[in-house]
């Protein structure tokens, strides 16, 4: 009865809607101007899903950003409406997290959710296994009054699978697209997360990254991505790579919007209990979004490191991040230039870094205890997905796409003393290289084009911040990324969100 009284209650929210009011402009919608519209009468969550829905519907078939929906997207729309009209949102909002409550949000297919959707890394082997339990995150994102609007596409396990690479790939989804110019380049493994943002398929989305995996699609298709300090959100229900360096952020089209998703995302997990336990010290009273301020590069040193700024033909670009440093040089900040990180080039090589030597064996010891978590699944081992895609090499596209990366990781045996020796020196790079650097300079963060620091970031589970900075001769866009050591969010937010509203280039894809 009461379920049929809040339905009754939604019906007349929708109604109301309907019958008056000024009308919502969805496209580039804020967290922001939709609670506004919630208040005001002018949206509904009901309104909002149906929305994305007709985006998805209507821009997916180009775009493959969404792997698929979620069958009960507008009957969780449905049940917010009538929690709002009933009041029980006043007592929802009181966590601090209002703003997310009747909000669609599209988490990438490696992030686990206990309902009717699959969450399958982008591969058949996967489909219809049941999880036990919703993702930390997704978790978190529910309490805060989040619907999931479905899971967006990725290169098939977050580009664990051939050596060739996967740009933005994946049997179930298909290959993703640039929704600026279609032919380039997606970036990476949060893909379709971006693009969906960018597309407006979804309010708001959830990526992860292990290197360059929010930075590098953030950039490329004009949204902000915010990769956090390792341990800041749970992974826990979340398909693994390596846990020293996988984390969980959001990629939203303006930095305030991240930051609220942030807010609601980071806490301590009993299930990710050591990585969350030590990070929850870096979490400040009161949250992130106290942070949004538009003095933020008053008075932040910012170093400008050697070994990034190089374009070759690419004139535009060349022009627009000189133009950026002067944007922050008047705006305050203390701008220092030709910084050298110590042994850049070999952090920036993961072959020379360590990381192949490392990564493969933590990505099947990781990916099988994930597999063994689970309530149900067709396949229970690395081996038996390696297995499966050789019985359905169409499906897979093995002939296009091979999986000489599970096979490189089922050869592995564990942890041994060359591992550990990859990742001794791994972490000795990050500390003898950007983290000391830091250091001696007291700076607040490092700003680079594009992704290109990724990899200097990843090794000790720095944090970083994607911004938009501008569109090639192409149309292509690109940004810039404000990488700091860990816990270092709070001073990262300030200057990125300063920088975004001295420049304002984000707009959306003509498509």
């Amino acid at each position: 009865m009461a379920w049929q009284r809040l339905l009754l209650l939604a019906a007349a929210v929708a109604l109301t809607v309907t019958a008056g009011g000024a009308a919502f402009q969805f496209e580039e919608a804020t967290l922001e101007s939709i609670q506004d519209g919630f208040k005001k009468g002018s949206l509904t969550s009901t309104a909002l899903v149906r929305y994305y829905l007709d985006q998805i519907a209507r821009l997916n078939p180009k775009l493959h950003a969404v792997i698929e929906v979620n069958p009960d997207a507008l009957r969780d729309a449905a049940h917010a409406d009538a929690e709002r009209a009933s009041g029980a949102y006043r007592q929802a909002s009181s966590s601090g997290c209002g703003l997310l409550h009747g909000v669609p949000v599209m988490v990438k297919d490696l992030i686990t959710t206990r309902d009717r959707l699959n969450t399958t890394a982008g591969s058949f082997a996967l489909l219809g296994s049941v999880a036990r339990r919703d993702a930390g995150v997704v978790a978190r994102l529910r309490r805060a009054g989040a619907i999931v609007l479905g899971k967006s596409n990725l290169p098939e396990w977050g580009n664990m699978r051939s050596a060739r690479g996967l740009h933005g790939w994946s049997a179930r989804g298909g290959q993703a697209m640039n929704p600026y110019v279609l032919e380039m380049d997606p970036c990476e493994a949060s893909t379709g997360s971006a693009i969906a943002a960018a597309a407006n398929m979804a309010a708001v989305t959830l990526g992860t990254e292990t290197i360059a995996s929010i930075l590098c699609p953030a950039s490329v298709n004009a949204v902000v991505g915010i990769k956090p300090t390792v341990g800041l959100t749970s992974r826990s229900g979340v398909i693994p790579f390596t846990l020293r360096q996988d984390t969980v952020g959001p990629l939203c089209r303006t930095v305030a919007d991240a930051v609220h998703v942030l807010d609601a995302i980071v806490g301590y997990d009993a299930l990710d209990a050591e990585a969350t336990m030590a990070a929850s010290q870096y979490i400040p009273k009161g949250g992130y979004k106290q942070f949004l301020k538009i003095d933020g590069l008053s008075g932040k040193r910012i170093g400008i490191p050697n070994g990034f700024f190089h374009f070759e033909t690419k004139t535009v670009m060349t022009t627009v991040y000189k133009q950026h440093i002067e944007t922050m040089r008047r705006l305050g900040a203390i701008v220092i230039e030709n910084l050298d990180i110590e042994n850049l080039s070999e952090s920036r090589d993961i072959t020379k870094s360590g990381f192949l030597v490392a990564a493969p064996a933590e990505f099947k010891i990781n990916l099988n205890n994930y597999l063994s978590d689970l309530s149900y699944t067709p396949v229970g081992s690395l081996a038996e997905i390696i297995a499966f895609n050789a019985i359905h090499p169409f499906e897979e596209k093995l002939v296009e796409y091979d999986q000489q990366l599970l096979l490189l990781s089922e050869t592995t045996t564990g942890i041994g003393p060359l591992e550990r020796a990859a990742i001794h020196r791994m972490e000795e790079l990050s500390a003898n290289g950007v983290e000391k650097l830091m250091k001696e300079h007291q700076l607040d963060a490092i700003f680079t084009p594009d992704s290109r620091v990724a990899t200097v970031l990843a090794y000790n589970g720095l944090p970083g911040i994607e911004v938009p900075a501008g569109y090639d001769e192409k149309g292509v866009p690109f940004g810039v990324t404000f990488g700091g050591l860990r816990g270092y969010e709070p001073r990262l937010i300030e200057m990125a969100y300063a920088f975004e509203q001295a420049t304002k280039v984000r707009r959306p894809p003509t498509i």
